[in-house]
C-alpha cells in the first residue's frame, strides 16, 4: 500500500516503488461492474445503405471472425489479466483490503482479491506482470480506492509514471489519503516537472505523514532541487533532516544516501565519500549500491589524503 515502504531510487532520490499494493484495477471504457464494454452500440437511428446497420453488422462478422480465432481484444486481455497462481487465493490480503472489497458479488471479490494479491507478491521481483494483474482487478472494480492505489503503486514500479500519478491522484481523491504524496512528487520528477514535485513538498498534509514518509519526501524535494541546478538548496533540504539518528530504520540509510550522492553533485567527493561509508555502516539490507558508489570515488582520488 502507499505509504508502507516506499524507497528512494539509487541516484536521483526517488522512491523505488516497492511498497507492497494491496490491490488493483479500473479502466477505461468498463461497464458499471467493471468489465470491459465489448459491445459499444452505434446509433440505430439512420439505417442508410451502407450506414451506420451494415458496419455494425461488418463488426459484428469481424468480432466472431475473432472468436472463432481464439484472438482477444486488448480491453479484454486486460479484464484477463495475467494467469493467477493456485496458491494464491487472496486470503493474503490484510484485513483492511477485505474489508474494502466486502461492497462486491462474493465471486467478483474473490477475483479481485486474488489479482491484488498477486499484486504485492510480484511487484519486487517482476513489477511488469504486477501492474498487469492489477490493472485486471480495476477492471472488475475500478471503483475501490484500495484498487486505484495498487494500479498506481504498481505502475510506479514498473516505470508507467503517468500512470502511476494519475492512479494515485484517483484514490486520494476517492479515500483523501496523504500517504500518497512522496510518491506522486516523485512522479512529478520522473516525468520533468521538478516545479511540480516542490508544490508536493510544501502541502501542509506532508507534516501529518509519518516520520518515514516525511522522510521520503524531503528525499524527493532534495532531487527535485538537483533536477532544477539548485545543488545548495538540496543540502540545505537534507541538512534539516535528522542524518545523525541512531535508528535502524530503512528510511535513515535512504537519507544518508541522497546526503551523500548530493554532496558528490556538488562537487565535495571527500565528503561524500564519508557519507557513503556511513550508509554503508547501517544497510544490512544492501537497499542501496553505497558501497559502490565509495569505489568509483576513490577510483577517482576522493579521501587519498585521509
Amino acid at each position: 500500500m502507499a505509504g508502507s515502504s516506499q524507497r528512494p531510487r539509487r541516484e536521483s532520490g526517488r522512491p523505488d516503488g516497492t511498497g507492497k499494493p494491496a490491490a488493483g484495477a479500473g479502466r477505461r471504457g468498463s461497464q458499471r461492474d467493471g468489465r470491459p464494454d465489448r459491445n459499444a452500440r452505434p446509433d440505430r437511428s439512420d439505417p442508410r445503405a451502407g450506414g451506420r446497420n451494415d458496419r455494425r453488422d461488418d463488426r459484428r462478422d469481424d468480432r466472431r471472425g475473432r472468436e472463432a480465432r481464439g484472438e482477444r481484444t486488448v480491453d479484454q486481455s486486460v479484464y484477463d489479466g495475467p494467469d493467477l497462481p493456485e496458491e494464491i487465493t487472496g486470503k493474503e490480503l490484510d484485513r483492511s483490503v477485505l474489508d474494502q472489497l466486502a461492497g462486491l458479488p462474493e465471486k467478483l471479490a474473490a477475483r479481485v482479491a486474488r489479482h491484488l494479491a498477486a499484486a504485492g507478491a510480484l511487484v519486487d521481483e517482476d513489477p511488469e506482470t504486477a501492474y498487469r494483474h492489477a490493472l485486471a482487478a480495476r477492471a472488475r472494480a475500478a471503483r475501490v480506492a484500495v484498487v486505484r492505489e495498487a494500479v498506481g503503486e504498481t505502475a510506479y514500479a514498473a516505470g508507467h509514471f503517468a500512470e502511476a500519478l494519475a492512479e494515485l491522484k484517483a484514490a486520494k481523491r476517492m479515500n483523501a489519503a496523504t500517504d500518497y504524496l512522496p510518491v506522486m512528487a516523485d512522479c512529478e520528477r520522473a516525468l520533468g516537472r521538478p516545479e511540480r514535485a516542490l508544490a508536493l513538498a510544501a502541502n501542509p498534509s506532508v507534516e501529518k505523514l509519518s516520520q518515514s514518509l516525511r522522510i521520503e519526501m524531503t528525499i524527493v524535494e532534495a532531487g527535485a532541487r538537483l533536477d532544477l541546478g539548485e545543488t545548495a538548496g538540496a543540502l540545505r533540504t537534507l541538512e534539516r533532516a535528522p542524518l545523525r539518528s541512531v535508528t535502524r530504520e530503512d528510511w535513515l540509510v535512504r537519507l544518508r544516501y541522497a546526503y551523500a550522492h548530493t554532496l558528490a553533485a556538488a562537487g565535495r567527493p571527500d565528503e561524500a565519500l564519508e557519507w557513503f561509508h556511513r550508509t554503508v555502516g547501517i544497510d544490512g539490507n544492501e537497499i542501496t549500491d553505497a558501497a559502490d558508489r565509495i569505489s568509483e570515488l576513490e577510483a577517482a582520488g576522493a579521501g587519498a589524503d585521509d
